[in-house]
């Protein structure tokens, strides 16, 4: 087995370098020097002595992971990421709990996490209330916040990486509105977060400046939180029927997120409907699986290696030196175009169902 002097040896360094890799600490670390260690760290399989570095620090080397629901393969693809950054550069492996956007639940999570040892944690939620973050980190849990704006002028104790999600719903709302659509609509589970009402915002935003306010609507379905995101794609499903009878049908559409959206590719085509023949379809996230639909389905990109990266170094930062202070991270989606989006149906075509 390896130890920290077969990688110093090979990297040609000094085993506090590499405590200083292990540990995150490489801000005023030569680009040249860190790949060297990190290279050594590869080729030699070395794994820190977890056991040595609890007691020396009193904390395991465990980084929690708090989703909505796993049921949502785009929260699996975050904690991958991360999963992959905290292991390979630092040494620590993750707890994974799903919350299914539960206040009392992310709490309790809060609890057993620092019971356990645990002292960093990425939370992925987008609740309005965020007091019980800010009581844990209080507390000493390092925290770093997904999916959620700060609120405006009041200091936090924790960091917030999220999204421009106004601008992911703007983008797809723009898209539909170049090709020709007037008749569009969002839909939402009900129940609101902060993201969910960017998104709507972003929607209305980009109808009103498209000339199309008029004949624009938001669909909220059934709140599926309780049952996880698993129920989501039943909701598109549902919405997409109802759609699909209405007096004055929509000929674009835009789901809160894929899951959702692959739904309403679902019930569209139940109806009888082609996609985007009849009506085009536009997913928020761009899970891997977008492009395997038929049609792929064009999706809004959320740049999650990106916004990996910035979350784990964050945690291990402030791990090392509580007096760096917290920040706020916005990242900017980008639209990926694929087939599921097509000019109008002429009026003669689209009739109602």
């Amino acid at each position: 087995m390896s130890s920290i002097h077969d990688v110093a040896n090979r990297a040609g360094v000094s085993t506090s370098t590499v405590s200083n890799v292990l540990n995150g600490r490489n801000d005023r670390m030569k680009s040249e020097t860190l790949a060297r260690v990190e290279a050594a760290i590869r080729e030699l399989k070395y794994r820190p002595n977890t056991s040595a570095r609890q007691l020396k620090t009193g904390h395991t080397p465990l980084l929690g992971v708090l989703v909505p629901s796993m049921a949502n393969p785009m929260y699996g693809f975050i904690a991958r990421e991360i999963e992959t950054l905290a292991q390979e550069r630092h040494g620590f492996r993750i707890m994974i709990g799903n919350t299914y956007r539960d206040r009392d639940k992310e709490a309790r999570f809060f609890d057993d996490l620092m019971a356990h040892g645990v002292r960093g944690v990425i939370i992925i939620s987008s609740l309005i209330d965020e007091q019980h973050f800010e009581r844990a980190g209080e507390r000493g849990l390092v925290m770093v916040s997904y999916d959620r704006r700060a609120t405006p002028g009041v200091a936090s104790v924790i960091d917030h990486v999220s999204v421009d999600s106004f601008e992911s719903a703007r983008l797809a709302t723009e898209h539909l509105i170049a090709q020709g659509h007037k008749h569009i609509a969002y839909v939402t589970p009900s129940g609101r977060t902060m993201s969910r009402n960017e998104k709507i915002n972003g929607f209305l935003h980009a109808a009103r400046v498209g000339g199309v306010e008029a004949t624009a609507q938001v669909v909220e379905g059934l709140p599926v939180d309780e049952y996880g995101d698993s129920m989501m794609s039943e909701l598109g499903r549902m919405q997409a029927g109802l759609l699909a009878k209405a007096k004055q049908r929509p000929t674009g559409v835009v789901g809160v997120n894929d899951i959702l959206a692959f739904g309403l590719m679902a019930g569209f085509r139940d109806a009888g409907l082609s996609v985007p023949r009849d009506v085009s379809v536009v997913g928020i996230d761009n899970v891997f699986l977008s492009g395997l639909m038929n049609p792929a389905m064009t999706s809004v990109r959320v740049p999650v290696p990106e916004m990996a990266q910035v979350m784990v170094e964050r945690v291990m930062s402030r791990l090392v030196d509580a007096d760096i202070p917290t920040g706020e991270f916005m990242f900017q989606p980008t639209l990926v175009m694929r087939d599921s989006v097509a000019p109008p149906p002429r009026p003669s075509r689209r009739g109602s169902r």
